[in-house]
């Protein structure tokens, strides 16, 4: 499921005027008025450790100081179920990767720009209680703080700033200035893994009105909305239904829930568990479902693809169904959020449509 949180999370935050948002609520008040916002671009590349992946993406921005000075913001998403004593170090071995780069492609520069990092955390055990700075990870000698200060001056100084969503009230977060779709992720990344969620869903019935009238909301209704059925229970699916009702009316949320989402899910997970039922061992039953998981995983890139009007041949589509690779299939569907073509989505995989065009 944390392919999902970071899925989500990505799509919200990895555009400017969201993450705009996010940053504006975070950085310090100086730095803030500082920034050119108009100048915030999203960067591409990820210094996350492979093995990583799962629990944690990254998003990197430039943009420029009202001075013309260039500066780097560096995103983390947290998606750990638990908190990270080493995030500072982590974070620093990042931030030094991110300096390595970027002397590499400004060989000529004789200074760094300044990197700020950031962690979102929305986990769901709590408040994050790991230090923020790396001198703080360092067993001091001396018997007293005068005496240990000594020594924290000759280890290393770095710090990261954290947005920290489970310490924050609902009030908080609904009273941060951004667009709907940016209030309305801080709130369900909130209490997304909650057993409150189901229960609150309905006081914001006024925000998801508002995602679905802004540019492009119909999309991100949907964003949203799938991220909710593949994450949610029972009672948070059908506390969804009763918002969609209110907002876009019975036919469309059966639609959009029903053909879209929740017969995508349950098709997936049949087909699997039928094929697993079919061998008569819990061996099989355990694969059919991870089997029904990868096809509806499959299944729901080929309705994103149709939704934005990309054309998949029927090669292309056999070739996404035969795909069993859950971290390939992961990719894809977070590359097609945002695609315009089949070669954004594929990475520029062969596909059958593309070879007849040539």
């Amino acid at each position: 499921m944390s392919g999902l949180h970071d899925l989500f999370a990505r799509y919200t935050f990895g555009h400017p005027e969201r993450a705009e948002a996010e940053l504006r609520a975070v950085l310090p008040a100086h730095v803030v008025s500082e920034v050119d916002w108009s100048s915030l671009r999203l960067e591409s590349g990820s210094v996350v450790d492979p093995e990583l992946r799962e629990t944690e993406s990254d998003l990197l921005f430039t943009a420029r100081l009202r001075t013309g000075r260039s500066l780097l913001l560096y995103v983390l998403l947290e998606h750990q179920s638990t908190v990270d004593p080493w995030m500072a170090l982590r974070m620093l071995r990042y931030v030094v990767r991110q300096v390595e780069r970027w002397r590499q492609q400004h060989p000529e520069s004789k200074g760094l720009p300044v990197i700020i990092p950031l962690v979102m955390y929305h986990g769901p055990e709590g408040a994050w209680t790991a230090p923020r700075r790396v001198e703080d990870l360092f067993e001091l000698p001396g018997e007293t703080e005068e005496a240990r200060s000594h020594w924290r001056a000759l280890v290393p100084r770095f710090e990261y700033l954290l947005d920290d969503l489970t310490a924050e009230r609902e009030t908080a977060l609904r009273a941060r200035p951004g667009p709907p779709l940016a209030q309305l992720a801080w709130l369900v990344l909130r209490y997304g893994r909650s057993d409150e969620l189901a229960h609150r869903l309905p006081k914001w019935t006024a925000l998801f009105a508002q995602v679905q009238a802004s540019p492009e909301g119909a999309e991100h209704l949907v964003v949203v909305i799938r991220y909710l059925l593949w994450t949610g229970d029972e009672a948070t699916r059908a506390a969804a239904g009763q918002v969609l009702h209110s907002v876009i009316g019975a036919q469309q949320t059966e639609a959009l829930m029903g053909s879209w989402a929740e017969e995508m899910i349950e098709r997936g997970l049949q087909k699997g568990l039928e094929k697993g039922l079919a061998q008569g061992l819990e061996k099989g039953l355990v694969r059919g479902r991870e089997e029904g998981l990868i096809r509806g995983r499959a299944e729901s890139l080929l309705r994103i693809l149709a939704r934005r009007g990309i054309h998949a041949d029927e090669a292309t589509r056999q070739h996404i169904l035969d795909c069993t690779e859950v971290e390939t299939l992961d990719r894809w569907l977070d590359r097609a959020l945002q695609a315009t073509t089949l070669s954004d989505v594929l990475n520029g995989e062969a596909h059958a449509s593309e070879q007849n065009d040539s």
